[in-house]
This record gives C-alpha cells, sequence and structure tokens, in this order.
C-alpha cells in the first residue's frame, strides 16, 4: 500500500525511516565524572561502562581481590653470576640464590543493576593500589545508597 505523499521506493528492499521525535530526557545529562574506577565512570545519577550505562541509585558493588606472590632471581643477580664465573667460579653461583617477592594481580569490581552487570578488572601491584580501589567502591556505594 502506497500514500500518495510518500514516493515509491526504487528498491523494494529498503523502507523510509521516519525517526521519531526526542524524549526531553535524551537530551539530560547525568552530570560530570565524580569517580572513575578502571574503565567505569560514575557520575551522580549513572554509571557509564564500555558496554552501555548503568543506574547509580540501587546498584550493588563487590568487590575481590586476586593476588599472587613470585619469588624470582632479580637480573642484576644473573648477571653478576655471568660475570663473575670468570673470576670466581664457586663464588659467583651464590649470587643465584638471591630471591626477590613480586606481588601481583588484579582487583575485580562488579556492578549490578537488575538485570545488568558490568565487571572491570584492575590489575595492581602493591597493597596501596588496592586500599585505593576499595576506598572508591565505598564512596560510590555511598552514593548509590542515596
Amino acid at each position: 500500500m502506497t500514500f500518495p505523499q510518500d514516493p515509491a521506493p526504487s528498491d523494494p528492499w529498503s523502507v523510509p525511516i521516519t525517526p521519531l521525535p526526542p524524549t526531553p530526557d535524551a537530551f539530560a545529562t547525568p552530570g560530570p565524572v565524580i569517580v572513575q574506577i578502571g574503565d567505569m565512570g560514575v557520575t551522580s545519577t549513572v554509571v557509564h561502562t564500555p558496554a552501555g550505562d548503568i543506574p547509580l541509585a540501587g546498584s550493588t558493588w563487590t568487590v575481590n581481590d586476586y593476588w599472587h606472590s613470585e619469588s624470582r632471581i632479580p637480573k642484576w643477580a644473573i648477571a653478576a653470576a655471568i660475570v663473575g664465573f670468570c673470576v670466581l667460579t664457586v663464588f659467583s653461583l651464590l649470587f643465584l640464590l638471591v630471591k626477590v617477592t613480586v606481588q601481583h594481580g588484579t582487583v575485580q569490581v562488579t556492578v549490578t543493576n537488575g538485570t545488568r552487570q558490568y565487571v572491570a578488572r584492575i590489575p595492581v601491584t602493591d597493597q596501596s593500589q588496592v586500599t585505593y580501589v576499595h576506598q572508591q567502591v565505598n564512596y560510590v556505594r555511598s552514593l548509590a545508597a542515596l
């Protein structure tokens, strides 16, 4: 069925689409980003994620730490053992007994609101970074409870 004001499309698969008028809420801006947690930006009303926006009010936040420690031989000890092998064979091998403990891991922050959920994994290298992420999430929890 064609109407007199609509021209007949030349391609049978192309249909003219008339856009809907914008709603007043479409132009409302949620405000500046208050807290940045990983790749999530939190404003006073919305959590901006790469997967879309999640309302802040009524959201649930969880934090999980995934740490592991490694004992490694530092590079300077390996270099000293190789160089020292030419001078003092037996004593230079003692450099290989030097160990350094390296801690690294991720902090996983999950925000859930209704059926929407997003997980951010933030790489950390020391305990102060973990504490900082926990403080940020606690602050956002207080904003979500308002």
